[in-house]
């Protein structure tokens, strides 16, 4: 099955490097599904691979990850402390 990448892979698969996010490859059908069900592939259609990636950047721009707040409140001292 021909599907196109919704994110990018690190490393290889068969000693090829994993197409870059957009880009297109062929896998079997098995394991298309079960990349599919977990979001990281889609099922490839007609359209131009860098038109659709550059309609999917422009309706959702990346946002860069940042660090989850850190917790507000009263220090409690460890037990070596105590």
């Amino acid at each position: 099955m021909r599907v196109r990448m919704k994110v990018t892979i690190s490393g290889t698969r068969d000693g090829e490097t994993w197409p870059e996010r957009g880009g297109v490859v062929d896998l079997p059908d098995e394991e298309a599904r079960h990349m599919i069900a977990g979001g990281l592939v889609e099922e490839a259609d007609g359209q131009d691979e860098t038109e659709e990636l550059a309609e999917e950047n422009a309706a959702n721009p990346a946002k860069p990850e940042t660090a989850t707040a850190r917790r507000k409140g009263p220090m409690t001292k460890s037990a070596v402390e105590k």
